[in-house]
Order: structure tokens, then C-alpha cells, then sequence
């Protein structure tokens, strides 16, 4: 692969009836998909169809996309990046240009960062080319265009642009502020689009996500969660996998009142759980109860570990979507909300 750069210096929850928990998780895997292919920031200038070939893209590249989509919780946000895609057909090169950042996380004692973009092309991360370093801003203007050469459109739309914003250390290792992954093959590069996207905090401290729905049947006193599937699970075992299973207790308060859970899946990080689990809870007391959700990996020797958890309830839950799909199974009785969530550190 040739590269060359040159510097120029100028979350929603779904409601579906309720059914079958695989015909859930089926419904919700597809919505995801659409909200992802919108992506997450505003894009000027980008056309609402995709170029003639991304229905191809898209089917080829399905696990590529559903790993990297930026769905990061909107309380995680580490600020924006601005940027911008053109391709020359003729020459088969992709030229990015890195405009700005704007609201960028503090990551030194004065308050501010030292702020630099690191830009790879995945799966290759040997090949990485960077900006400038912006000094004690959070605002940073960089202005700074690269131009990967050798990449017919095929090959262009298998990859993942990666973009990691690094605060700059000058004694100790660089910080990271965030990142964004766009994948290629939802880009319409005859639009020459350019983007405001969130950066979020890196994979590698991301713990996964679950996806989880929620029912209240009130003719039964009936709270219903569905446990469907998780992605992108941390791993805890020396072999770079997990044996996942999830508990789910009722609270009410402090205190636990009755606990459920799903079998073991063993060397899995993408586990299918398709699991439901029934809790008698009357209406009046709807308001008052919550919902711990652990995912733990199993270990025969020695104690089972937490991966992450959640807690569900409609008040202060453990996240903004959290209480928003409690408060949306309340507000639409009968009805299954199914919402994917970012898992949460252990205290």
C-alpha cells in the first residue's frame, strides 16, 4: 500500500410488539444497522442515498460495521471532530482533511490537553500518519489533509477509517481523549461529505454492550426482561476470550429480592443469550423496583469475574438509557422496549 500525506498549514429505544425473544433480537440487530448507516453527528452535504454499490457493501461487510459503529452513550462523549472525504476515481487515492475539534476532554492539570489526531486505516495499524499538536487548547484548528494513494473502491470500502484524538505528554505516555471509526463502505464519496462526529473513549476500555428489552403486562403484575445477546464483550481469560453468562436481580431499594440467570457460553464475546425472565411486581410498586443486570465470566478455578453491569430502574439507572427504556416500558404497557446498552464498571 502506498501512503503519502501532506500538510497543508491554513441513543433511542425501539417499541415493537412483543413476541418471540430471537424475533426481538432479529428486529433490534436491523434497526441498529439503519441508525448506524445515519450515523451519529451531523454530515453536510452527504446525499440520503449511498452510492450505487453500498447495498453490496453492506451485506459483504455486515460484522465489520456492527463492531465499529459509534454508539457510545451521549454521557461518555469526549468531544467532536471535524473532517472531510473526497476520492479521486481516476487516481484511486482517498484524501482526508482534518479540520477542527471542538469541546475536547481536559487530560492535564491546567485544564486543558495538548491535542493530536493519529489516522489508520483498519485492519492495517501499521500504516498511521498524524497531525500536529495543537498546544493547551480544546478547541484545536489543525487544517491538515492526507492523501492515502492505491485504493481502488473496492478495497476502500472494506476498511475502517480510525481516527484517535491523543493528548501529548511530553515526560509520560500520550492520553487518550477519544476515538471515531467510520466504516468506509457507508461513505458516499461522490457527495464529498464532511462530518461532525463524537469522539468516545477507546475499545479497548469499552467492556461491551447487551442488548435488553423490557415488558410490563399490568392485567399480570408482570415485569418481563429479555437478556438477547452482547457484543463486543471484554475479554478476561488468558486465552483473549470470556465465558459469559448474565445474572439479573429485582431490587427494591438495597435490597435484592430475587435473582435469575442465563447459562454459560463458553469462549464467547459475542454471546446469544436469547433469555427471558419473569418477575411478579404490581403496578403501584412499578415506580419503586429496579433491575441489576451483571454479566460475569465464569472461572472453574477461582471467582467468577464481572465483566459490566446495569442497573434499570426509573429513576437515576446507570445511564441516560437506561432510565429512558424503564421509563418508556411504563409509558407503553405491553409493549417490549429493546434498547442496546454500554456496560458499566463494577465500583
Amino acid at each position: 500500500m502506498a501512503l503519502a500525506s501532506l500538510i497543508q498549514g491554513t441513543k433511542a429505544a425501539m417499541v415493537v410488539p412483543f413476541t418471540l425473544v430471537n424475533e426481538i433480537a432479529e428486529a433490534a440487530t436491523a434497526a441498529g444497522g439503519a441508525q448506524g448507516a445515519a450515523g451519529n453527528g451531523a454530515v453536510e452535504g452527504q446525499k440520503p442515498s449511498g452510492p450505487p454499490s453500498l447495498a453490496f457493501w453492506q451485506n459483504r461487510s455486515i460484522s465489520l460495521v456492527d463492531m465499529y459503529l459509534d454508539q457510545g452513550d451521549p454521557s461518555e462523549k469526549c468531544g467532536e471532530l471535524n473532517f472531510g472525504l473526497e476520492y479521486d476515481f481516476a487516481t484511486q487515492t482517498l484524501k482526508l482533511k482534518i479540520n477542527q475539534g471542538r469541546d475536547l476532554k481536559a487530560c492535564d492539570a491546567n485544564g486543558l490537553s495538548d491535542p493530536y489526531v493519529r489516522v489508520t486505516l483498519l485492519p492495517d495499524k501499521k500504516h498511521r500518519l498524524e497531525t500536529k499538536i495543537k498546544r493547551r487548547t480544546l478547541n484545536p484548528r489543525w487544517n491538515e489533509t492526507f492523501f492515502f494513494e492505491g485504493f481502488p473502491i473496492n478495497k476502500l470500502q472494506s476498511r475502517v477509517l480510525h481516527l484517535h484524538c491523543y493528548d501529548y505528554d511530553r515526560f509520560s505516555k500520550d492520553d487518550s481523549i477519544g476515538e471515531i471509526h467510520l466504516p468506509l463502505c457507508q461513505v458516499d464519496f461522490t457527495a464529498k461529505p464532511t462530518y461532525w462526529r463524537p469522539l468516545y473513549p477507546p475499545v479497548k476500555m469499552k467492556l461491551g454492550e447487551l442488548l435488553v428489552s423490557l415488558t410490563y403486562l399490568p392485567a399480570k403484575n408482570t415485569l418481563t426482561i429479555g437478556v438477547l445477546k452482547a457484543r463486543n464483550l471484554k475479554a478476561k481469560d488468558i486465552n483473549g476470550k470470556s465465558d459469559p453468562y448474565v445474572k439479573v436481580w429485582l431490587m427494591f431499594g438495597e435490597k435484592r429480592v430475587e435473582k435469575k440467570k442465563t447459562p454459560i457460553y463458553k469462549c464467547n464475546l459475542n454471546p446469544i443469550f436469547n433469555a427471558s425472565f419473569e418477575f411478579d411486581v404490581p403496578w403501584e410498586q412499578i415506580r419503586d423496583c429496579a433491575l441489576q443486570v451483571q454479566v460475569m465470566d465464569f472461572d472453574t478455578v477461582g471467582r467468577n469475574e464481572l465483566i459490566g453491569k446495569l442497573l434499570l430502574q426509573s429513576k437515576n439507572g446507570s445511564g441516560p438509557s437506561e432510565t429512558k427504556q424503564w421509563q418508556d416500558m411504563i409509558a407503553k404497557p405491553r409493549q417490549s422496549i429493546v434498547v442496546w446498552h454500554r456496560l458499566k464498571p463494577g465500583d
